[in-house]
């Protein structure tokens, strides 16, 4: 038996040996089979969250000292100058005027009326609405919490953290909630609040009261999201994951249409597509284009003469804040033992850290190839070519193979066609892209030789900068309540049945023949 300390303390009412235990960070979870959903490949969404978050509060707090620092400045300020006034009658009334139209300014009992007005931060009255004084502790809202691994998480590994309130419309799954809680002692106990509700509700009966609200949905964050935003306070984060890439990646444009407002592109830049999609979602003032309607361009392609695929609307803003990045990015270096995941979010940040924000999308230096059915130049010569050009390139955190620069097409295609011109090529059928591409003269000459600046600070120190999965099939697993049955191998890997298969649940093998018989008409 596990005893417990705090409120809700005691002696569980469950035996731990019933349970596999799960530890990640510094925190404990108690599982049993597929009861409730734990994804342990979200262990670097959860390392990442952890790290943003206590950059939010560090930020928050600064922000905070420095309205306060700005508010007694300008209380100092406006006491100098009515104390600079000749005393009297008139010089009186004027200090209580003032003190009545701003309440800024306390004078002490003390104090004479001739003498300067003294200010302190206690002193300070701040207006209403626009915080008093103390900064309060950060209220977290986890709005689907599951086994709340990531709500204890927060509540035990950030400093700074006041309450946290894990949300979830599963009985089971909140009382797996409360049994982690208390497994995980008093300062879970104290700071970690369960509750059962429909998420959707309760942010929206809870509007402006967390600091940070926290989506990490099976699936599409959207119908989500409305809520979500007005659960925030002014100045607050809204932290949103979203699981269903394949739609986002366009397996399904009309799915994505439906949830999100904007069709997909397949692409190699399919993954940043994604998260822009999901970005102009949440931004509620973007606008809203119909079907088959948007910005005018030309019906064909300037370069290869096709049509054009078309996709979106997506958020074209940076996607990145980069003062936040080298910040989180310092925070995480220096308690690396801290984050279990600490390889692939440092990783990824580096990525980020490097990566041209003013750029949406990027190419694909294998993709160029493939076109123009040619051989594909090093990035280090193709990096420096674009640069010699006098534009930025970097790469990109999504694919180790993308190229982000602000270079424009045809100065890409130029420099593949002098390429092309050093490496020829095999000829092709005149309609092919490849061949309308190359059948143009380059408008540039492109410089090849090596540029100082053709490889990232990350690529000259040979940092790991895209790592492999740790195992087999690492990815999301199967909706919490599912059967694993052998159909599940491919995903979960064959070591996940081992006499868990539930044989009832698998297709009787008299229905499939049914099925594969042709029908006949009587």
């Amino acid at each position: 038996m596990h005893e417990t300390g705090g409120g809700g303390g005691g002696t569980m009412s469950a035996d731990p040996q019933d349970y596999t235990i799960i530890k990640e960070g510094e925190a404990e979870i108690l599982m049993r089979k597929n009861e409730v959903f734990y994804n342990p490949s979200q262990v670097d969404n959860r390392d990442m969250s952890i790290a943003v978050l206590r950059t939010f509060i560090s930020k928050r707090k600064q922000e905070h000292e420095a309205y306060l620092l700005k508010r007694t400045k300008a209380a100092t300020k406006a006491s100098e100058k009515d104390s600079s006034e000749p005393a009297g009658e008139a010089a009186d009334e004027s200090l209580m005027n003032d003190e009545e139209a701003n309440g800024e300014c306390e004078v002490s009992e003390e104090a004479h009326q001739d003498e300067p007005c003294s200010i302190s931060k206690e002193s300070v009255k701040t207006p209403e609405g626009k915080g008093r004084g103390e900064l309060k502790p950060a209220r977290v809202l986890e709005a689907l919490a599951a086994s709340g691994l990531r709500s204890l998480r927060y509540a035990r590994e950030v400093e700074g953290i006041g309450q946290v309130v894990a949300v979830d419309n599963d009985k089971v799954s909140v009382e797996a909630c409360k049994r982690n809680i208390k497994f995980n002692g008093s300062v879970a106990c104290s700071k970690v609040e369960p509750h059962l509700a429909d998420a959707r509700v309760f942010m929206l009966t809870h509007p402006k009261e967390f600091d940070v609200v926290d989506l990490d949905p099976y699936g599409a964050p959207s119908v989500f999201l409305d809520s979500a935003v007005q659960s925030v306070v002014d100045g607050g984060m809204l932290m949103c994951t979203a699981t269903d890439m394949a739609v986002l990646c366009g397996s399904s444009g009309e799915v994505c249409y439906s949830k999100y407002g904007s069709y997909p592109s397949r692409g190699k830049y399919c993954h940043e597509m994604a998260l822009r999609i999901l970005l102009a979602c949440i931004e509620n003032n973007s606008v809203r284009y119909l079907p088959g309607f948007g910005p005018a361009v030309h019906q064909e392609c300037s370069d290869c003469g096709k049509k054009f695929n078309m996709g979106g609307p997506i958020w074209s803003a940076p996607i990145h804040d980069q003062e936040w990045v080298t910040s989180i990015l310092a925070d995480v270096k220096s308690m690396q033992d801290r984050y279990p995941a600490y390889a692939r979010i440092s990783a990824a940040l580096t990525n980020v850290s490097e990566e041209l924000p003013d750029v949406p999308l990027f190419v694909s230096l294998h993709s160029l190839c493939a076109t123009l059915k040619c051989t594909s130049p090093s990035a280090v010569i193709f990096r420096s070519a674009v640069i010699n050009a006098g534009y930025r390139i970097s790469g990109t955190h999504v694919n180790p193979l993308g190229l982000k620069s602000d270079a424009p097409m045809d100065v890409i295609w130029d420099i593949m066609r002098c390429w092309v011109k050093n490496h020829p090529v095999k000829a092709q059928p005149p309609d092919q892209p490849g061949s309308v591409i190359l059948a143009k003269e380059p408008v540039l000459q492109a410089n090849f030789a090596r540029a100082v600046a053709s490889l990232s600070k990350a690529q000259a120190k040979k940092v790991t900068r895209f790592l492999p999965n740790p195992e087999r099939h690492w990815g999301p697993k199967l909706r919490a309540g599912r059967k694993i049955t052998s159909k599940h191998i491919s995903l979960l890997g064959p070591q996940a049945l081992n006499g868990t298969v539930d044989h009832e649940d698998e297709e009787p093998t008299a229905k499939r023949q049914k099925a594969q018989e042709p029908s006949t008409n009587s």
